[in-house]
């Protein structure tokens, strides 16, 4: 699986049209093929600040993605910024879930 952050950094007076811009993303970027999920998150102590978290079964699927008009939107907010996106691509090469922390805590 690989996994997308992007780190967006709203001007203050632009923050409202950035929240839209992305949420207006979710719908359609959720119905690409390979895409698992893409969610938006608001940082608790700036509200200018945003980071877009997405799950893709291959690289492929995400390589396909960074070159469609959909990502190309996102690119197109730089105007809207007071700092340059922040992307981190992940490679998850296993996933554990709560069995796995109720483990360790059986341990302690």
């Amino acid at each position: 699986m690989i996994m997308v952050r992007i780190i967006i950094n709203a001007l203050p007076e632009k923050q409202k049209e950035v929240l839209q811009t992305l949420l207006s993303l979710v719908d359609s970027l959720t119905k690409e093929k390979g895409c698992l999920s893409y969610s938006i998150f608001a940082d608790i102590e700036d509200e200018n600040v945003f980071n877009a978290i997405s799950e893709w079964q291959t690289r492929h699927h995400l390589d396909r993605h960074l070159q469609s008009d959909r990502f190309s939107v996102l690119i197109g907010t730089k105007s809207l910024l007071c700092k340059p996106l922040k992307i981190q691509i992940l490679t998850v090469a296993h996933a554990e879930g709560i069995e796995a922390v109720n483990l360790v805590r059986k341990g302690s």
